[in-house]
């Protein structure tokens, strides 16, 4: 039996239980601000991550708002070829954790690195050290702003949209500036520590909404209703895999969505998660397999989420709304709330991760030896205040789709850091010069995609896909480079 949405009476649960959620968040935030006594507890929680705590932080905090409201508005607007998202984004999970995790732990431990950037720097300190350093740095820093940007405006209309047609209708910049100052708070309560505790319990209840919701809608509409609904959708290609393109445009199309799986290894706030995951062998298997399970789960929830509700509700002014607008309709009032809970535990648990990592960039990866601990926890608490509002005014004025936003910035730091820390742990030292070529490659082509071939079945793959390329031929070259002055030493 449907629900139709929140009456004034339905508004005041949801609105409850979305008050005590963020409650329980600053709760953890402040609880967990007591195991922070210095810059490794407050940058990796003491490398005593759990296999749990780990591998859950990291699958919320890579995924955002775009999981939940991106994939579901996808598979909304484009049909069934949106199941390339399954493989892209699980085979993306697993190329960090199978390729990367355990490596990244053991450098990160023998060369006592806090930072992604300390990886790929290693133990250089000369002139090339320095502006990779420089580089890295600005990338995280301007790229974050952009992704946590988004993240903030997806909370304003997720509010905006839960509310909307009752007495207690939020205004969606209001909404906006709400969500970001609870962001923001328990970030500076606890660190890496609080972070990582409540992107756990966020990413959690992320897939506990991935269970139910898909379930509840598809037996709302039976297999019959499904297929015969998606069948009488007046989309061209909507119940095609490839959508009812050409051979050569599928195939761009599916590298596209493919692509965004190469770019995982590159994203600073889940490399994070594995430098501070504790234990041995056994915990690393564990974390691997509570991960992969919890992206299947997801994207492939969120895929079942965006085609029935393409059914039940028809056209939307926003696609990626369909994730609000089915758990108001499909939904109790106080379950509706916990959906609604879960697309800011997908925005929280990434940007909260964003803001830590994007403040080390400038108090750590830049003044390494800068002022004394206590001093440069105090920078780095203001500099988490400043990307903030930074990323605060951009929701506020940017009107682009949150999967777009996402992607780009994803990409971008995808193609500057992925290549070359992949070849870093394989290969060992890359030679300055050419790690400098490797990440300012990606990063240049992947802005060129994005402004000259941001048209056809092909954008997807020309900013996912082509950046990778000369990024990895300078790192591949940097490595040789690197035996060679070693065997010239």
């Amino acid at each position: 039996m449907l629900y139709h949405g929140p009456t004034m009476d339905a508004a005041w649960p949801i609105l409850v239980t979305l008050i005590l959620y963020n409650l329980l968040l600053l709760g953890i935030g402040a609880f967990m601000s007591r195991r922070t006594h210095d810059e490794e507890d407050y940058y990796l929680g003491g490398r005593r991550l759990g296999p749990l705590v780990a591998s859950i932080s990291a699958a919320a905090s890579s995924s955002s708002a775009w999981s939940l409201l991106g994939v579901s508005g996808l598979a909304f607007s484009v049909g069934v070829s949106s199941v390339w998202i399954l493989p892209g984004c699980v085979g993306g999970f697993a190329i960090q954790w199978y390729l990367l995790a355990n490596p990244v732990r053991a450098l990160s431990r023998s060369s006592k690195a806090l930072t992604l950037t300390d990886l790929l720097t290693g133990d250089d300190r000369g002139p090339w050290g320095r502006r990779l350093r420089i580089l890295a740095s600005a990338v995280i820093l301007v790229f974050f702003t952009l992704y946590v940007a988004a993240q903030f405006d997806a909370a304003g209309e997720s509010l905006e949209r839960a509310f909307a047609g009752s007495a207690l209708s939020l205004d969606r910049n209001l909404a906006v500036i709400v969500g970001g100052a609870v962001v923001l708070i328990y970030t500076l309560m606890g660190g890496f520590w609080a972070v990582s505790a409540t992107d756990t319990l966020q990413g959690l209840l992320m897939a506990l909404t991935a269970l139910l919701l898909p379930v509840i809608a598809f037996a709302e509409l039976g297999w019959s209703g499904f297929t015969d609904g998606l069948a009488k959708v007046p989309i061209a290609g909507f119940t095609s895999v490839f959508q009812g393109l050409g051979w050569a445009s599928a195939v761009g199309f599916v590298l596209g969505i493919l692509g965004i799986g190469l770019n995982y290894p590159g994203q600073p706030h889940v490399v994070n998660r594995f430098m501070a995951l504790g234990g041995g062998d056994a915990e690393l298997r564990r974390a691997r397999r509570i991960a992969m399970a919890w992206a299947i789960l997801v994207y492939g929830g969120m895929i079942l989420v965006g085609l029935c509700g393409r059914v039940l509700l028809g056209d939307l002014g926003n696609h990626e709304q369909v994730f609000v607008a089915s758990a108001r309709r499909l939904l109790h009032p106080v379950l509706a709330g916990v959906m609604i809970a879960a697309v800011l535990s997908a925005i929280m648990s990434t940007a909260d991760s964003q803001l830590l990592v994007a403040a080390s960039a400038v108090t750590h990866d830049l003044r390494r030896q800068g002022p004394r601990p206590a001093l440069r926890m105090a920078i780095h608490r203001w500099v988490v205040c400043l990307v903030s509002l930074a990323a605060l005014a951009l929701a506020l004025a940017h009107d682009e789709s949150i999967f777009r936003r996402v992607l780009f910035a994803f990409s971008a730091m995808g193609a500057s850091f992925g290549p070359l820390l992949i070849v870093r742990i394989l290969r060992g030292r890359v030679a300055g010069g050419w790690a400098f070529l490797s990440m300012s490659s990606g990063l240049v082509f992947v802005i060129f995609a994005r402004s000259v071939l941001s048209v056809g079945p092909w954008a997807g793959a020309a900013e996912r896909v082509l950046p990778l390329i000369p990024a990895t031929v300078f790192a591949v070259l940097g490595a040789r480079a690197a035996v060679s002055e070693t065997a010239e030493e």
